[in-house]
């Protein structure tokens, strides 16, 4: 029992220093940085998982959204910490989950840092600004992103991207539609 208590210990020291040498606070949620799992994610993050409870997807719109991934592949970029990651990953998955679909092999999720910077090696020529950001590819190429803010319903949104009926840019922030990257005015 004592040794086990001596790795749990040791084990929380470590997560704590891990989360301190990347900058998250308690209240801020951990970074995680790379290729992650879903379950990652709701173990570091269990915010999360209570946000897929309360999310009210459209499930018409998922059941639709569980075929078209075929041919294409969904990159996910995600901050761990970002409360729109939080907001739009969540819902997808609990889009996914009432339809009793298995995860996608097609969706990788990447974590990011806050100034989006690193990984480095997997942000490369991905012209990343905000977070989340879905980007969907069809025979390797871009077809469409969702960033930030779903104006549909991230199931809505993402389903318009992978059947074909949207492409390009889809988001709620004003700002990226007006083709600037500085502050809205008021």
């Amino acid at each position: 029992m004592t040794s086990r208590l001596t790795t749990f210990v040791a084990a929380a020291l470590v997560s704590v220093a891990v989360l301190a040498e990347v900058g998250a606070s308690e209240e801020e949620g951990p970074v995680l940085l790379g290729p992650l799992t879903r379950e990652e994610i709701e173990v570091a993050a269990p915010d999360w998982v209570e946000a897929e409870i309360e999310a009210q997807p459209d499930l018409d719109a998922a059941m639709l959204l569980e075929s078209s991934f075929a041919g294409a592949e969904v990159v996910v970029f995600l901050g761990t910490w970002c409360s729109d990651s939080r907001r739009e990953l969540p819902r997808l998955w609990r889009a996914l989950d009432d339809i009793g679909a298995d995860h996608p092999a097609q969706i990788r999720y990447i974590g990011v840092d806050r100034d989006k910077q690193e990984p480095s090696e997997l942000l490369a020529g991905h012209d990343l600004l905000y977070v989340p950001t879905f980007i969907v590819r069809r025979g390797g190429h871009e077809v469409g992103r969702v960033v930030e803010v779903s104006p549909s319903g991230i199931e809505i949104d993402l389903l318009a991207l992978l059947s074909g009926t949207r492409k390009g840019l889809v988001t709620a922030k004003q700002e990226l539609l007006d083709g600037s990257e500085g502050e809205q005015e008021e």
